[in-house]
């Protein structure tokens, strides 16, 4: 997490760009401090046992039932923030794995083969010993792999849940099977955690869970305001509680400190990007290596990145105390990226309209075909829709060799030129 701190701390000179930093920066830094920390203390003393988990993953059934849970994408997520990522691929390469499939995997399998981790700058030794590894395939299937590499190397238990994709009707028989699945999981984890699951414990943590999902749906929803207090790479970096403290009260006592300073800012009149004139929606995977780059070259273009599909992705609202397990499976089933492309069109044209957008920019990840959604002709049906102009960059999550700047560069700042000229017609 310290790379992905580091990049929204860096000193920005009014030369570079005139971003606006937020002060809950900080409270974000003391939450994940404390995150890491939980995680490093039950690494080397034992004393309670480690799941890893996917990003989407049951986290509140793990928390639940006394686990400290780690998450590999997050970890990858570091990995290419700290570009490192090509220095690792490599490696999982010369070991089988394929360079088309996610570089976070690859990335963090290299890394783990290379003995290297960014969490040794935190003390850790090498990323946290699993008792046990738990995870849901609606990001991907290749999470189930992934694990399964860790599962063999450590000798432990790899279960899952597996989420039906391409889903239009998210009908009752799709949310039993999966809420199903979520019960099949109990007796494994009651064996590894050598406790019974306590139904009020679970309950509690999808409470913490929804709670701190609302707090963070409001938190992305401030970007309605003209203009915006925060843009999608403040966004990007300030998920980090909601993706790995789902389900916990730090997570929630955190977007409250963050949603309080937006509403400051919005009252005082400070936006994210000074001079805002263009609202961007952003459509796929960040690219974890270029996010300073990028938010220096949009705010010099007066441009603000209001909305994205990705931050989006961790507000699980349906989440219910009382009805634990068919909510959360209705929650996990529901997530963007395992729907039909007629469902995603419908979700993308009410986000362009509630934000205000102006245009699109379609992040064409190499390694992630889940999460580009520009490869069977959704971008042209939702500019017939809507009329809203987009963009397409190549590029990759993690993998810097998949990107290049010199060409995303010219072709962003052509694109906010037409948006101009655009503009400037439409108010004569």
């Amino acid at each position: 997490m310290e790379e992905l701190l580091k990049i929204m701390n860096e000193k920005i000179t009014p030369e570079k760009s005139d971003l606006v930093k937020l002060r809950s920066v900080n409270d974000l830094r003391k939450t994940m401090d404390g995150y890491f920390a939980r995680l490093k203390e039950a690494a080397e003393t034992r004393n309670r046992k480690i799941a890893w988990c996917t990003s989407v993953g049951p986290a509140e059934l793990l928390y639940s039932m006394g686990f400290e849970v780690y998450f590999p994408e997050n970890h990858g997520a570091m990995l290419g923030a700290g570009k490192n990522a090509d220095k690792y691929i490599p490696t999982a390469v010369a070991h089988g794995y394929s360079p088309d499939i996610c570089s976070y995997l690859t990335s963090d399998i290299g890394a783990f083969l290379q003995n290297e981790t960014p969490l040794q700058k935190s003390g850790f030794a090498s990323v946290p010993k699993p008792d046990i590894l738990v995870f849901n395939t609606n990001q991907c299937r290749e999470v189930e792999d992934w694990f399964s590499f860790y599962g063999r190397h450590f000798n432990v238990p790899v279960v899952g849940i597996h989420t039906p994709l391409s889903i239009s009707d998210l009908n009752q028989e799709i949310i039993k099977s999966v809420a199903d699945q979520y019960h099949r999981l109990i007796p494994e984890l009651e064996k590894v955690a050598g406790k019974k699951f306590d139904i009020d414990s679970f309950s509690e943590r999808v409470g913490l869970s929804h709670d701190g999902c609302v707090l963070w749906k409001k938190v992305l929803q401030k970007a309605k305001h003209i203009p915006s207090p925060i843009n999608f790479f403040d966004s990007a970096i300030h998920m980090g509680p909601i993706v790995v403290m789902r389900g916990t009260r730090d997570a929630v006592d955190y977007y409250k400190i963050l949603l309080a300073e937006l509403e400051e800012r919005i009252d005082n009149k400070i936006s994210a990007v000074p001079d805002e004139r263009f609202r961007i929606y952003w459509e796929g995977m960040p690219l974890w290596y270029k996010l300073s780059n990028l938010a220096k070259l949009f705010a010099k273009l007066n441009t603000c990145i209001v909305a994205s599909t990705y931050c989006n992705s961790w507000v699980f609202d349906d989440l219910d105390p009382q009805n634990p397990f068919e909510s959360s499976a209705l929650a996990y089933s529901k997530l963007f990226i395992v729907r039909s492309d007629s469902v995603k069109e419908n979700v993308l044209e009410g986000l362009l309209h509630e934000f205000s957008i102006h245009g699109i920019i379609y992040h064409e990840s190499k390694t992630c075909a889940r999460n580009s959604n520009n490869r069977f002709g959704l971008q042209n049906r939702l500019f017939n829709q809507t009329g809203i102009p987009y963009l397409e960059i190549n590029g990759d999550l993690s993998d810097p060799r998949c990107y290049s700047e010199e060409q995303s560069i010219i072709a962003i700042e052509t694109f906010i030129d037409q948006l101009s000229g655009q503009l400037t017609n439409s108010r004569i």
